[in-house]
């Protein structure tokens, strides 16, 4: 997305906040340090996404150098070969994967951004995730492949990632009934959204981890249509799903089992290295 990453200035001045690092665990249990974007990338491929669309600003010279395989680096350092080892993974799993490139000349909106991947998309469901947070697991893209066959079983118009959260008005803040479980995980089938709620009517707040079908690029389009100077917000698109009568779903995070971490803000970036740094020098097992 083209948002310049304000409440993390002035680092954010040279570097997009998808690429403040985080740790994960390497090969033989070392900590190691990665983009944000790189770990969201591990776990889409993870939950089985072999093409990924990056929706990116006119700034994103380091984000496309970074995805892009460096065959003079690795010239270079070759008399270090320890030192290659996770740059090679890297390397390997861009050799898997197959990536679109969209730009987003202006900030516009989660939403719009989403709208801006369409012809890339086509017409196949797909997940969406922000580049800037990530949810830690011990098991890399559990929750995005649950969500994908949960969408594809119940023929959902979409699905959600919620967590409970203390102050929902930062949040896109979801309403829903219990609706059974799926893959180990509590669901909900959703009423209704609301984007940064004076009152919230609920403590459920959505995490930027979506799967959904090709119908939200058309109601996206319908809002865009009515204002087109509006910011275009995810959040808008599902609530024009549930006043269709699609379906919608959400699943409950799970706090013992995994955690999202979001560099969206200092205090929040510190928190998410600190959580990161002791999830890589963990012994294997689920976070805590």
């Amino acid at each position: 997305m083209a948002g310049e990453g304000s409440r993390l200035l002035p680092v954010t001045k040279g570097l997009r906040k998808e690429m403040l690092p985080l740790f994960y665990q390497g090969k033989g249990g070392v900590p190691v340090l990665a983009p944000v974007a790189h770990l969201v990338v591990n776990s889409l491929h993870a939950a089985g996404v072999d093409n990924i669309t990056m929706v990116v600003g006119n700034d994103a010279a380091n984000l496309l150098r970074y995805f892009t395989p460096d065959g003079a680096l690795l010239d270079r350092h070759a008399h270090h070969q320890d030192r290659l080892v996770e740059t090679l993974a890297l390397y390997d799993l861009l050799s898997r994967v197959h990536f679109s490139w969209v730009i987003q000349s202006s900030p516009a909106g989660f939403g719009d951004a989403l709208l801006r991947s369409s012809a890339a998309v086509g017409d196949h469901p797909f997940l969406l995730h922000a580049a800037d947070a990530i949810l830690m697991e011990r098991q890399a893209g559990r929750a995005l492949s649950a969500m994908k066959s949960f969408l594809s079983e119940k023929k959902a118009g979409a699905v959600l990632f919620v967590r409970k959260v203390r102050d929902p008005r930062r949040y896109g803040v979801v309403e829903g009934v219990a609706a059974g479980r799926w893959e180990g995980y509590r669901t909900l089938r959703v009423t209704g959204m609301e984007e940064k709620p004076t009152a919230p009517r609920s403590s459920w707040a959505a995490t930027a981890m979506y799967a959904f079908t090709p119908e939200i690029f058309d109601i996206l389009r319908e809002i865009h249509g009515r204002d087109p100077t509006r910011e275009l917000e995810v959040t808008s698109g599902i609530e024009g799903l549930i006043a269709r009568g699609r379906p919608v779903f959400a699943l409950v995070s799970r706090p013992a089992e995994e955690r999202w971490l979001s560099v969206g803000s200092p205090e929040g970036y510190f928190r998410a290295l600190h959580y990161s740094y002791r999830a890589a020098t963990r012994k294997p097992g689920p976070p805590k």
